[in-house]
């Protein structure tokens, strides 16, 4: 099969032709139509993720995928081949991927049916990402009129994050680099928006004067970030891993690290094929041009990056 690999820790990645993974007990062969590009991939090419996850060479890159069922395990339930499935790949260690024509998945986490109203382009825009909104979302334990800062807001993650706010009947604050981000996120509704390069808390204390209710921090400084709260708020962060990285008196820290169960995605793939939340893909490159959809995952882009995989 075709797959971007890297050949050794610290090597660039290829394309390469690798022996077909085979499913173990518990895990589901799928046959990869489409995967996304993710901030995880990045680090996992650059030899970034070494001191959480064993590298196995070759290393194929990717965690989201969407695709259809070729084979199942032993004790495989609920799955069939033929299944039009998404998810996330979820190993404890790093050597399959989803940037290739096959991965294998375990059946109990990283994979949920895809309704048919949902495109593989857009089914592999949904896992990772929708996981970690879905996520952040519960966790930043949002009411109606609560006012939430969402620092990332243009990302895959983001985006996700923006709308199951308004969806809960917050006040969301977003970020942009540009005027083209602003107007993508006048598009999700969002017409409080601050200067992502800027200073944050002075922007966001114009809009708020006490400080947001609950920071989500996707993206850039967190300390400047943790400014924008109020007395008694919530920062949500899915790049500070323990309170202890952001020590704070006044502001309850909440690290988050996304779990892509089936009934998390399950969800994800209901408010989408229901239209309750959009799936936003800036770009779409052909696995031979995956270097180039890594390449061109940045804080410019818009939404998700998809890689498709031909038959």
């Amino acid at each position: 099969m075709r797959a971007l690999a890297l050949g050794q820790l610290g090597g660039r990645p290829s394309l390469q032709d690798l022996p077909v993974p085979t499913a173990a007990p518990g895990e589901v062969l799928v046959r990869v139509r489409a995967a996304s590009v993710n901030g995880f991939d990045v680090a996992v090419v650059a030899g970034w993720m070494s001191a959480y996850f064993e590298y196995l060479p070759p290393v194929v890159v990717g965690k989201d995928f969407a695709g259809v069922v070729e084979a199942v395990g032993d004790d495989v339930t609920g799955f069939a081949p033929g299944d039009r499935v998404f998810g996330v790949v979820t190993k404890t260690f790093l050597r399959e991927g989803s940037y290739a024509e096959y991965t294998t998945v375990a059946q109990d986490v990283g994979l949920a049916h895809l309704p048919d109203g949902i495109s593989f382009t857009d089914g592999a825009a949904l896992g990772l990402a929708g996981s970690s909104a879905h996520d952040c979302v519960v966790a930043a334990e949002l009411e109606p009129g609560t006012t939430v800062l969402v620092v990332g807001s243009t990302g895959g993650v983001g985006t996700h994050v923006t709308q199951l706010a308004q969806l809960a009947g917050a006040r969301v604050i977003g970020t942009a680099h540009n005027a083209e981000q602003r107007a993508y996120l006048a598009a999700l509704g969002v017409t409080e928006v601050v200067d992502y390069d800027a200073d944050l808390a002075a922007q966001v204390h114009a809009l708020a004067p006490e400080g947001v209710d609950v920071v989500v921090h996707l993206a850039g400084d967190a300390a400047g970030a943790l400014a924008a709260a109020r007395p008694g708020g919530r920062f949500v962060s899915l790049l500070v891993f323990s309170p202890e990285m952001l020590p704070s008196d006044t502001v309850t820290v909440v690290p988050v690290a996304a779990h892509p169960s089936p009934e998390t995605l399950a969800t994800i793939a209901e408010n989408h094929a229901t239209g309750r939340v959009r799936t936003l893909i800036d770009q779409t490159f052909s696995l031979e041009g995956a270097l180039d959809a890594l390449a061109a995952y940045s804080g410019s882009k818009l939404g998700k990056i998809v890689i498709t995989v031909d038959d």
